[in-house]
């Protein structure tokens, strides 16, 4: 049997509105964002392709020369040869500079006689371009890996350093007070408070770093070094190859976007709760 109550409806269970639109709304502006790409893209193209045909194969390879040069390199195993030697220094030396650049800003953010003491040196240091040192690394450290790392090491560790100590100065001072009240000690402070509120800084400093970092790689290899991304950008002027220069500078920009891309996914995911995005 079915009981019937007078006068009572039963109401349809409730549902989640603007869900649907929701997604709707998130496909529709994926899709105009990967149309404006496409547009973008294809704009780029045909201005390269129109300036390659009014100056002429000497002055500017052509979209098609280029690819048909990416895949003479490539076959010859010259451009991974290169992309791997450039990636390697770049990754080493960036690394290093963000280790030291990190806690030295940290240090100097902090406590105010460092500030004092390291200052001088970082002002002076940071404004002396790495090109500058290019000849003094190859006398000091050799022809080797190590003198391009350390070039490396030298352009991202005082934009490491500077970045971390603008976000250690800009540290509520009502954060620390807090903590103070709350009987933390300095170490206390320095993990809880300091470290956490610097995180940002420090990504975004790596960030720069990483940037500049492929503006010294090419210069470094350019004066010593058999392989990288430099190197065969020198070779193609030596062998008078527009084209292999076009390669190795699209390389330099995909690599660079690549890298950054990398960098942002893992900062986003595992220093995400930090303020990082």
């Amino acid at each position: 049997m079915t009981a019937v109550i007078a006068g009572r409806t039963e109401a349809a269970p409730p549902t989640k509105p603007g869900r649907g639109n929701r997604a709707w709304g998130a496909g529709k502006s994926a899709m105009r964002t990967a149309a404006l790409f496409v547009v973008s893209a294809a704009i780029g193209l045909a201005l390269w392709s129109f300036l390659a045909w009014w100056y002429g194969p000497t002055t500017m390879a052509s979209p098609a020369a280029v690819v048909s040069a990416a895949k003479e390199l490539s076959d010859t195993g010259v451009l991974w040869t290169s992309i791997q030697a450039s990636g390697q220094r770049i990754l080493i030396g960036w690394v290093l500079g963000v280790i030291v650049g990190a806690p030295v800003g940290i240090l100097m953010g902090r406590i105010n006689i460092v500030r004092q003491l390291l200052d001088p040196y970082i002002e002076f240091f940071r404004f002396i371009p790495p090109i500058a040192f290019v000849t003094l690394a190859v006398v000091w450290f050799g022809i080797g890996e190590t003198s391009k790392v350390v070039l490396i090491f030298y352009t991202s560790v005082f934009i490491v350093t500077v970045s971390t100590i603008a976000a250690t100065v800009a540290i509520s001072d009502n954060k620390l007070q807090a903590a103070t009240n709350l009987g933390a000690g300095r170490l206390q402070i320095m993990k809880t408070v300091v470290l956490p509120s610097t995180v940002p800084g420090i990504v975004t400093g790596a960030r720069l770093a990483m940037g500049n970092s492929f503006l010294t790689i090419v210069s470094a290899e350019i004066v010593a070094a058999d392989a990288g991304i430099g190197s065969m950008i020198w070779q193609a002027r030596n062998y008078g190859r527009i084209d292999w220069t076009f390669v190795g500078i699209i390389t330099l920009g995909i690599m660079g976007f690549l890298f950054d891309r990398v960098l942002r996914l893992l900062s986003r995911k595992f220093l995400g709760r930090y303020g990082v995005k």
